[in-house]
């Protein structure tokens, strides 16, 4: 099946059968798993994951790739035409939870995941394949230079496990990158909404630039005495807070 990337839409389609066999044990599909596939491409995952489940959704937006699938007649896959930044997560679901799978376009899959973490309540969990470099921000510990506002805010509602790599010549064409598979678990105890969208506040600020310290980079909003008075150093980079030190931080904001 001939198709020719389309750089637009970040196309590198995955062809390396022990890769694909490796995403598919990790996802380990149950046959009544409500299973929704992101950019489903040429079908290299697609095929394995139908042969496992009753039922697949699949998000494309590519009109070539659709009519490929449709070629197939896969009585059950159903196929939604849509960007998937735009797709309403909760009609999707239906009243189920969602195991969101997908060879993510490099340049979709920091903002698709930032969606999804507003969404979280409908989500059973994410096997994506991303650009290494966004996985180690994702999984980065405390003090470290991968760690950042991705690595807070994921962090706080999601368990995040990096798999494994893939390397760029699983694919066609081939990437100029690494890739790797992580799985992401939401928390039972993750923040209320409004409790995310402080969060989200407090890190654009704190990380604002990461080579201030909180004093400078909260000086508009809260007074050293208020950073100091809730146990916080002023002195402090935002790379050097713990998860728990940003939420304070977030319930400090007016």
């Amino acid at each position: 099946m001939k198709h020719q990337p389309r750089k637009r839409f970040g196309q590198n389609f995955l062809h390396d059968a022990q890769v694909i066999d490796r995403i598919v044990d990790a996802i380990g599909p149950a046959r009544s798993d409500t299973l929704l596939e992101v950019g489903p491409g040429l079908g290299a995952l697609t095929l394995p994951l139908l042969d496992r489940v009753d039922q697949l959704q699949v998000v494309e937006i590519d009109r070539d790739l659709i009519a490929k699938l449709q070629a197939r007649q896969l009585t059950n896959l159903t196929i939604h035409e849509a960007d998937v930044l735009s797709v309403n997560w909760p009609e999707l679901a239906n009243g189920h939870a969602l195991r969101i799978v997908g060879n993510l376009p490099y340049n979709i899959g920091t903002p698709l995941l930032l969606n999804l973490l507003d969404v979280r309540e409908h989500v059973a969990d994410i096997h994506a394949m991303l650009q290494k470099e966004v996985v180690d921000r994702l999984s980065a510990t405390v003090g470290t230079r991968a760690f950042g506002r991705l690595s807070v805010l994921m962090q706080s509602c999601f368990d995040i496990d990096h798999l494994f790599d893939v390397p760029p010549s699983a694919f066609t064409p081939a990437p100029k990158v690494q890739s790797a598979i992580v799985r992401l678990t939401p928390r039972a105890n993750s923040p209320s909404a409004e409790q995310v969208q402080k969060l989200s506040q407090a890190t654009r600020m704190a990380f604002a630039n990461k080579r201030k310290t909180l004093r400078n980079n909260f000086k508009n909003t809260l007074s050293e005495e208020q950073l100091k008075s809730a146990g916080l150093n002023p002195q402090a980079r935002a790379e050097t807070l713990s998860l728990a030190d940003f939420m304070l931080l977030a319930e400090m904001l007016p």
